[in-house]
């Protein structure tokens, strides 16, 4: 598999590329050398191909010189400097190789093993130990000074984390971990304390897990020593091979190495060719794999005729044939309508393509919907009303460019952490930075922070918010006019400028809705507006409202009035939740929509597709999931496949959902555990990780990125395999025999991926859609120079109070979210050492308001809302402001769906999550839907402990 591993992409270059148009030509050992002008000697020298032995350098860090192991000598020059900080020059004429520069680094590395173990043979690194790599590069054949005097070989080690080891006595203090933890994170929970010899590596004088440390492993992953070390190599002991694949974990996309030893996976790696990430990773990616082989996975496939009954295992072949006769007998007494599917984001595009196909082709109708249906389907709308196209402007990259960030609804250091330290990084570099979020984020404590804002709005008034902030923009004329003259609409423009410029929308008039000083709303406006380059970044803060759709438009509105579209450092750009919740939407998995976003009651779009697939197909849009829900309920839905999606425990009023599921008389999920859903399903086929199958995901930019089969699926067949069979044994064939057919057929119907292949992704690493004709390698950046609709369109965006509003009987708001060491409903991550984290859900909630009602810290509280009631701990917060309450929704039992009422987008039906009404008090026992939670757990995990095996037909 080595092959899907490009070694040029890992070779440490020393330090960091420079970008100049100036080029400078030196000599390194005779050879003429051209670079960029600020290139390091040490950077020249390996792209010579010219090793020269380092320590302290790495090309992910800013060069420091500390190590000394490096020094070169330049002619002209009197002594040894190092080449990591000495800067090429044109006729420079550098030595890298003498017998003085031999001596000189024997000793240095003489004076690194004199206070060293010598356990070489048992170390965990041994065979991938830059220490040991630079001994024998240098020459070091002994040591002289000997190991009786003071040293640190019996420095205690930290064994805090699951996940690595500190251990300072093989710590030669390089300092490459704490630059790791500044310059790549940006959590600075690392430092160097003492002097001389005294300097020793600390976590803020605590151990890690007490420390601010967030466990990415940038320390771990840059330490030339054991120092710092990964428990799973510890244990197993050096990989042996590795496998470039993409996390399934969030939006950002992160490319890894997978490494293995034999079949077992090691470790997971960062990988620097990953245009998305760089080589950096996050807790969840780089450490929370081992759900993967987790004992609870689903291995068999199992039916039961009720949800009473123990489960029966059975063969592949009794459960696809099982399953595909249930739903033709559905269909034939009660229609073709009365059957549905869902798509899920955790899987691939391919094997999202081929559920939409199934559902349109095989089932014969259009119910098919996924869950952007409650995160970002407000994006698709949104953009595509504004800008043309349902998704991002920008690259990650592109924030690098930004001087004003703007964060409304999102919290990325935890939801997209390593797209975080990228903001971070930014904003240490001198831009300014608005958040606009009920709660204060972690982004607003980044080390080093410029200018900043905070803008702590009432949950539910994004769109009186984005209103005055255009209000200003146009009446203090901070407008872009000669954009907006030559990219936009102007019937349009000149309707929405009279819209926004009514005192209704001023900030003087907003500031009573939102809660914020007309002053605060001025300045971010003006902040924003008068920036050379202002970027946008939203989640889902922004889209789960009853007017996310409108909101986001507004956000589109204020972007092109501001002239911020069509190149680096600005845009809008949503930051989407799950790995492939982008790839999901793109593939059709909407409803009303065909792959591509093409409208499914457009006669000639959906001809194209009835000859490619060979069927007719309905054109009327099918069911929504809230649809499909009352449907059950009413009786006229009856069966439900669902891939890969926990709709029990991920959608709004919990009890609702459950009540509908358990209407449906034949419900099939998916998945990889016996997740919430699944505890009402009827069939349960094994799902298979993204460690088990190739295909691709697509990221919050639009990136393709390849995801490569690490190890066979634990069940047998990876989900597109099982699709494809229940496909055929509904009677409509499918027949491909790898994913990148798939693919072939998606370029095909897809106008944006009609250049997409596996040979390209190979060649290019990763593709930004649209890709095609005109754009064969990508569109890194949208909406250059046009917009696909022609003109930039302003829509008005007039601000409706949602009807979820405080009263007397529930005089708090509730808004939800994300952590970072936890990741959507937690079925991967609860099954990994990251509980150690966060084992719970809690009530977070403002001092003043758990004054005034005797609540303290830790304190059981009832939460109730008009839908329902739940029970949490107390979590007494300043981050909170008074009256707004907030909750994670990371463990089933905590309920907190239970209180998220069906209130929803006006325009997508994405649930109102971020404002719910609600009161609190507390209270001494679980509330009743949790009790009966339990109750419903503990019987249905007997239920499968008691599963027996079908004998085979035939």
């Amino acid at each position: 598999m080595l092959e899907h591993f490009d070694p040029a992409q890992e070779k440490d270059l020393g330090t960091p590329a420079v970008i100049s148009d100036t080029l400078v030509e030196l000599a390194i050992d005779g050879i003429p050398v051209q670079v960029p002008e600020g290139t390091s000697v040490l950077r020249a020298a390996a792209l010579a191909g010219i090793t020269i032995p380092k320590l302290c350098a790495s090309d992910n860090l800013d060069a420091f010189g500390s190590c000394r192991l490096c020094a070169v000598q330049v002619e002209g020059r009197r002594g040894y400097p190092a080449s990591c900080t000495t800067p090429a020059e044109d006729g420079m004429q550098v030595t890298t190789q003498n017998s003085k520069l031999a001596k000189l680094r024997r000793n240095i590395m003489e004076l690194y093993i004199s206070d060293h173990p010598l356990d070489c043979l048992t170390c965990p690194s041994n065979g991938d130990c830059e220490l040991q790599d630079m001994a024998g590069a240098v020459g070091l054949r002994e040591v002289r000074y000997g190991f009786d005097g003071h040293n640190h070989l019996d420095a205690e080690k930290d064994l805090s984390n699951p996940y690595f080891s500190f251990d300072p006595a093989k710590c030669i203090v390089c300092s490459r971990c704490v630059r790791a933890c500044e310059e790549v994170q940006g959590t600075f929970a690392l430092n160097v304390n003492g002097r001389g010899f005294d300097s020793k590596i600390t976590a803020g004088n605590r151990d890690f897990m007490a420390s601010d440390c967030v466990s990415c492993g940038a320390c771990v992953q840059s330490c030339p020593t054991s120092t710092l070390m990964e428990n799973s190599v510890i244990e197993q002991g050096q990989p042996e091979r590795s496998v470039v694949t993409t996390c399934a974990y969030c939006g950002v996309g992160c490319s890894f190495k997978a490494e293995l030893k034999g079949d077992q996976l090691v470790r997971m790696v960062p990988y620097k060719g990953g245009e998305a990430n760089h080589g950096h990773g996050c807790v969840k990616g780089r450490f929370a794999f081992g759900y993967a082989t987790h004992k609870d996975r689903i291995r068999t496939p199992m039916i039961r005729d009720s949800l009473d009954e123990p489960w029966r295992e059975v063969s592949w072949e009794q459960a696809i044939e099982h399953t595909a006769a249930r739903f033709k007998a559905i269909q034939a007494e009660h229609g073709r309508n009365s059957v549905s599917g869902i798509t899920s984001s955790r899987c691939t595009n391919e094997e999202t393509y081929l559920v939409q196909k199934l559902i349109r082709a095989a089932f014969g109708n259009n119910n098919t919907d996924t869950c952007a249906r409650v995160c970002h389907s407000p994006t698709g709308y949104g953009l595509k009303q504004t800008l043309g196209e349902s998704a991002g402007t920008q690259t990650f990259d592109s924030a690098m460019d930004a001087d004003v960030i703007m964060v409304i609804g999102a919290n990325p250091t935890d939801a997209h952490p390593v797209f975080g330290s990228v903001l971070r990084r930014r904003l240490r570099q001198g831009a300014k930075l608005i958040v606009a979020d009920p709660r204060k984020i972690d982004l607003l404590k980044t080390a080093s922070l410029g200018e900043s804002q905070h803008l702590p709005l009432l949950p539910g008034t994004n769109v009186a918010l984005i209103n005055a902030l255009a209000h200003v923009v146009i009446s203090e004329g901070l407008e872009d006019q000669d954009f907006i003259a030559k990219r936009c609409d102007d019937e349009q423009y000149q309707q929405w400028r009279e819209f926004i410029l009514d005192e209704q929308n001023s900030p003087e008039r907003m500031a009573a809705v939102t809660g914020l000083s007309a002053e605060a709303i001025r300045q971010a406006a003006r902040t924003y507006a008068n920036a050379d380059n202002s970027a946008i970044f939203y989640g889902l803060g922004v889209t789960e409202h009853s007017q996310g759709s409108t909101m986001v438009m507004g956000i589109a509105n204020l972007a092109m009035a501001t002239g911020n579209i069509g190149r680096s450092g600005v845009g809008v750009n949503p930051l989407r939740g799950q790995n492939n919740v982008q790839g999901s939407c793109d593939m059709g998995s909407f409803p009303h929509e065909l792959p591509g976003y093409q409208p499914v009651g457009d006669d000639q779009i959906r001809a194209r597709f009835e000859q490619s697939w060979g069927v007719s197909l309905d054109p009327e849009p099918g069911m929504r999931i809230p649809n499909m829900f009352n449907a059950a309920l009413e009786g006229s839905l009856k069966g439900m496949y669902v891939q890969g999606e926990d709709l029990a425990q991920s959608d709004p009023n919990t009890q609702h959902v459950e009540a509908a599921l358990k209407a449906l008389d034949f419900l099939v999920v998916q998945d990889i555990f016996l997740n919430e859903t699944a505890k009402f399903a009827h069939v349960l086929l094994p799902g298979a990780s993204f460690l088990e199958k190739d295909g691709t995901f697509t990221n919050a930019e639009r990136r393709i990125n390849r995801v490569r089969k690490v190890m066979p699926p634990l069940a047998g067949k990876a989900d597109w395999e099982v699709t494809m069979d229940l496909s055929n044994a509904l009677g409509y064939p499918m027949n491909y025999q790898h994913p990148s057919e798939i693919m072939d057929e998606i370029a095909t119907l897809v106008p944006t991926f009609k250049g997409v292949s596996y040979d390209k992704l190979e060649r290019l690493g990763s593709i930004q859609w649209p890709c095609n004709d005109e754009n064969p390698d990508g569109m890194p950046i949208m909406h250059v120079e046009d917009f696909p609709i022609g003109k930039g369109r302003f829509v008005l965006t007039e601000f409706v109070p949602t009807t979820e509003r405080c009263s007397r009987r529930f005089p708090l708001l509730l808004t939800t979210g994300r952590v970072l060491s936890q990741y959507n409903v937690g079925a991967q991550t609860r099954r990994t050492a990251n509980q150690a984290w966060h084992d719970e859900d809690r009530l977070d909630i403002h001092p003043q308001d758990a004054e005034d009602r005797g609540i303290n810290d830790g304190d059981w509280l009832g939460i109730s809302s008009r839908a329902g009631d739940t029970v949490l701990r107390a979590r007494i917060s300043e981050r909170m402001q008074p009256g707004v309450v907030y909750t994670t929704f990371h463990h089933p039992e905590s309920g907190a769906n239970v209180i998220t009422t069906d209130n929803s987008d006006w325009a997508t039906n994405c649930p109102e999550y971020k404002v719910t009404a609600v009161q609190v008090e507390k209270v001494s026992q679980p509330s009743r839907w949790q009790q009966e939670f339990r109750q419903l757990r503990e019987r249905q995990s007997e239920l499968l402990k008691r599963r027996k095996r079908e004998p085979q037909q035939g």
